[in-house]
């Protein structure tokens, strides 16, 4: 379940998302954290940072400082990644290591690069994973360069 929030915290994402140059190699994700009164403590999109960076990679290293993240939530417009071709760290992997415990999502990683199966090893973990399926088509049009 979701709330009118969570919705807006979902569009900060997407809106970050439009930061993105488009790449046929890549997909364009935004992400905000929150803190656990639903202020926005980091954003971050796909290749904000050098180094093949993803939105939740960069929204966790553009943080103020390592504060403790166990109450905060993340929002992204897509499912984290779990593999990466690139060689850099999971973002699954980045998330437990910053102890969020919540994860918004927009839609689901389509397998154009990857076979994702991020949502279930973030839920395996303990992680909860809330869908907000009413900005569905508003996240899948960050990649309309991709997928037509």
């Amino acid at each position: 379940m979701y709330t009118l929030q969570d919705k807006k915290l979902m569009q900060a994402a997407i809106d970050c998302g439009k930061q993105c140059s488009s790449v046929e190699s890549a997909y364009n994700v935004g992400a905000v954290i929150a803190d656990a009164n639903g202020a926005i403590i980091s954003t971050g999109y796909s290749r904000q940072l050098p180094g093949n960076t993803h939105a939740e990679q960069c929204a966790l290293l553009n943080l103020p400082d390592s504060q403790q993240l166990a109450d905060a939530s993340l929002y992204t417009t897509m499912e984290p990644c779990s593999k990466r071709l690139s060689g850099n760290v999971p973002c699954v992997s980045l998330i437990l290591q910053s102890g969020i415990k919540r994860v918004f999502v927009g839609v689901r990683e389509p397998p154009n690069f990857v076979n994702c199966t991020g949502a279930e090893e973030l839920q395996a973990e303990g992680v909860e994973i809330i869908y907000i399926s009413e900005l569905e088509d508003e996240c899948r049009e960050l990649n309309r360069h991709l997928t037509g």
